[in-house]
């Protein structure tokens, strides 16, 4: 495993910052625990891809794989493209809600390594097939096992299980536990982090161990974090500072400092949804100050986007109004090309602007630093931002208006003293408002995943409207309009007392990956 370097050098700045890396998602389901994560489950699912299959605009996604373990692995869903999939992955999320939630079985220890083996097998087999007819823009999987079982042991089976398995394709191998709890910390199984834990040098890489609440909102939140561009080949941004701000001598006049960062969004914006309100106005369009900002950011493998900074803005100077677009977050860069004191510097320094912007009460005004100007002559328009601190190590960043965007507008001053008639109706009516002390948005529903679920999801590709009547599908009986796997499966190593035997895998079989399915001819059937 490798800290997520690919090779792809396409001239696309949407493949290197939007397209994420191949996920394969295995859901570790053991009894009685499924039955309450079961529906919280599939219903974070849904909504999570009727989002990310939406999205206009280069795929965030490009291949997604799904597997089910409980006494034995079974692929539930081969590599698919994530965007214009919907009904495809709705399908097979109705297959996890009909999996048995009662009862028991018996487990058996070597499935969970064997769905890890059979999901990287498959996934060196599609990627042999897809160079021989594209460029390939990813080289690296990455793992993730969804489970109610504690997660540290379940890191420990990986551990021992996969110490002779070869996992240089595989960028990040994470294990998931949902717990019934309240969420109080985030562990990683690593040798870096904890040297005093051995476990991870079996397989000479890290283990991330997560644990999330058993709630909708807490699964969609993990699910979403797929969407943001998660590179660490180089930082995104350089926040510069001139040499006019230093008066230490010890400093270089003509060096400035320069903190490495690198930048996330904050919103999706409506304009990348069909159907929504805000999608006809356009005013996020992705080719506004999105590009100028966000996908600029990486467009170059050799320079990277600057933002300048010119002079501090008091906080209480600033109006809400003269910003416009989308906010995006900063941090301290964690590109891994950089060695671990230049790392630790730049976040000391980082961590030390965002304190004192607080203390001081002070705002950044900084200007956009177009990339490639090249020769000509004509000057480049800038884009101007405001950057503010907050109280956890990040910066938000807006776009604010210059002169050329200014429209005239009068604001007459505000007479002291309503009529007291007037201000009596009013502050009755305020009175009967329920009073918050916060906005937290996820509080608030639109009803935008079932529409676009709605819009995506063909009739024939719907689960039936009485599946809940319909008996559960046990262990290993298989749907007869299940799609086949695009790779031959592993073995499965027999239950303890049972005598079946797998037939031999003939290597037409096996070769049948070669040949798209139907639905890998048309993404968008069910």
């Amino acid at each position: 495993m490798h800290p997520g370097r690919t090779t792809g050098k396409g001239p696309s700045t949407h493949t290197q910052i939007d397209q994420q890396p191949p996920r394969l998602l295995i859901v570790h389901i053991a009894l009685p625990s499924w039955g309450d994560i079961c529906a919280n489950l599939c219903e974070a699912l849904q909504n999570f891809f009727s989002l990310a299959c939406s999205l206009m605009g280069p795929s965030r996604m490009s291949l997604f794989s799904l597997y089910m373990v409980q006494d034995q692995h079974e692929c539930i869903l081969p590599f698919v493209q994530v965007k214009g999939n919907f009904p495809r992955l709705q399908t097979c999320i109705s297959e996890l809600r009909m999996l048995q939630r009662e009862g028991c079985f018996r487990s058996q220890g070597a499935s969970l390594r064997l769905a890890v083996e059979d999901g990287l097998q498959q996934f060196k087999q599609y990627s042999t097939h897809v160079t021989t007819r594209a460029a390939l823009t990813y080289t690296s999987l990455e793992i993730t096992i969804l489970t109610s079982q504690p997660g540290k042991e379940v890191v420990k089976q990986l551990e021992e299980g996969l110490k002779d398995t070869d996992l240089a394709r595989v960028r990040r191998l994470q294990v998931v536990e949902v717990t019934k709890g309240i969420l109080e910390h985030v562990d990683s199984v690593s040798p870096v982090e904890d040297p005093s834990n051995d476990e991870s040098s079996i397989l000479g890489t890290d283990i991330d161990l997560q644990t999330i609440d058993n709630d909708i909102v807490s699964m969609e939140i993990f699910f979403k974090a797929w969407l943001h561009n998660g590179g660490t080949d180089q930082e995104q941004i350089h926040l510069l500072f001139s040499s006019q701000c230093f008066s230490n001598t010890s400093r270089p006049r003509d060096n400035p400092m320069c903190l490495k960062c690198d930048l996330q969004e904050r919103l999706l914006s409506p304009s990348l949804l069909p159907g929504t309100a805000d999608g006809s106005l356009r005013m996020d369009d992705p080719k506004g100050d999105f590009i100028t900002l966000y996908q600029m950011a990486s467009q170059s493998s050799t320079s990277h986007y600057e933002l300048r900074v010119i002079k501090a803005l008091k906080s209480s100077g600033l109006c809400e109004s003269l910003t416009y677009g989308l906010p995006f977050i900063l941090r301290p860069t964690s590109c891994w090309q950089l060695d671990w004191d230049e790392l630790e510097t730049n976040q000391q320094h980082f961590h030390a602007l965002c304190h004192s912007l607080l203390k001081r009460e002070w705002l950044l005004l900084a200007k956009g630093e177009p990339l490639g100007p090249g020769h000509s002559q004509r000057i480049p328009a800038s884009t101007f931002y405001v950057i503010m601190p907050s109280r956890s190590l990040t910066l938000l960043v807006k776009a604010v208006a210059t002169r050329e965007l200014m429209l005239p507008s009068t604001f007459p001053l505000l007479p002291e003293d309503p009529r007291d008639d007037s201000l009596k109706n009013v502050e009755s009516m305020l009175d009967s408002l329920e009073l918050e002390p916060t906005y937290n948005p996820l509080q608030v529903q639109s009803h935008l995943y079932s529409h676009l679920s709605n819009i995506y999801a063909k009739p024939q590709g719907r689960l039936h409207p009485h599946w809940e009547s319909r008996a559960p599908r046990k262990t290993g009986q298989l749907q007869t309009n299940r799609a086949r796997a695009t790779v031959a499966p592993l073995p499965i190593t027999p239950v303890p007392g049972r005598a079946s035997k797998m037939p031999a895998v003939s290597k037409s079989s096996s070769d049948a990956f070669f040949l798209p399915s139907e639905w890998e001819e048309d993404p968008s059937g069910p």
